[in-house]
């Protein structure tokens, strides 16, 4: 099954953008070579400029503070368990906590580092971070694997308590949507929303039909078009039914 998310809202998109790029360094940063380390510097300056909205820490502290609230709701709850209550609650409390700690925007130490920002003003040039171009970078590329690592970690480090909030936020989200099955038929799916406000659409489709799914969705309603690629991926609409799981995350 693949697993498609689309956001319903700026702050939702915002988030998973965030997710995808620290995933990605992550990643990068396990392997040795230097154009891994390259890329996964790459990465930190995407979520660099990912990072500069001026409301995004607010919006964020403002989220977990709505959530916090939300479940301090459930105390007293026979349904609840109190034990995994009190663990989520704590969970938000850590994030708040090192979130409105943070000084200024995230990565803001990294802005006043010059070596790095150089290093940032050419990525966006076609081969701008030659060994000519920029001599001292091509000298750390060229230093063991595992010191390349422990800077690149240490300057990850400051968006710490950005991605402890993205993936508790991203995970309460997830958590709130029930999958159910689902028939495009034709190769179309819509469906309306009845007023209720909707952050997060997750579609899981069989990998094994060769179908894509094209996603559109609003406050007032969802569609998918399903997709079938040719041999170039150009895509064609599908015209027989397609069957899919879909979760609607509030």
């Amino acid at each position: 099954m693949i697993l498609y998310e689309y956001p319903l809202s700026e702050r939702v998109r915002t988030l998973l953008r965030l997710e995808y790029l620290f995933r990605r360094a992550n990643v990068l940063l396990q392997r040795g070579h230097p154009f891994d380390h390259h890329y996964a510097m790459v990465s930190m300056f995407e979520i660099m400029d990912v990072t500069t909205r001026q409301d995004l820490k607010s919006d964020l502290l403002k989220d977990l503070e709505r959530q916090r609230q939300t479940f301090l709701g459930y105390r007293g709850n026979p349904s609840v368990a109190e034990d995994t209550l009190g663990e989520v609650l704590a969970e938000i409390e850590a994030a708040f906590q090192g979130l409105s700690q943070q000084v200024g925007k995230a990565g803001q130490s990294l802005v006043d580092n010059e070596w790095l920002m150089a290093i940032r003003s050419r990525v966006g040039i076609p081969g701008g971070t030659c060994e000519f171009d920029l001599p001292a970078y091509y000298a750390w590329q060229h230093l063991p694997e595992d010191a390349r690592r422990h800077d690149l970690l240490k300057w990850m480090d400051v968006f710490s308590p950005l991605v402890m909030t993205v993936e508790l936020l991203l995970r309460l989200l997830r958590d709130a949507g029930i999958a159910r099955k689902a028939i495009a038929a034709g190769g179309t799916f819509q469906q309306t929303l009845g007023g209720r406000t909707f952050h997060l659409m997750r579609l899981r489709v069989d990998g094994t039909l060769g179908v894509v799914p094209e996603i559109t969705g609003h406050r007032l309603m969802v569609s998918a078009r399903f997709m079938r690629p040719d041999s170039d991926w150009k895509l064609k609409p599908v015209s027989s039914d397609v069957a899919f799981e879909l979760a609607l995350c509030a």
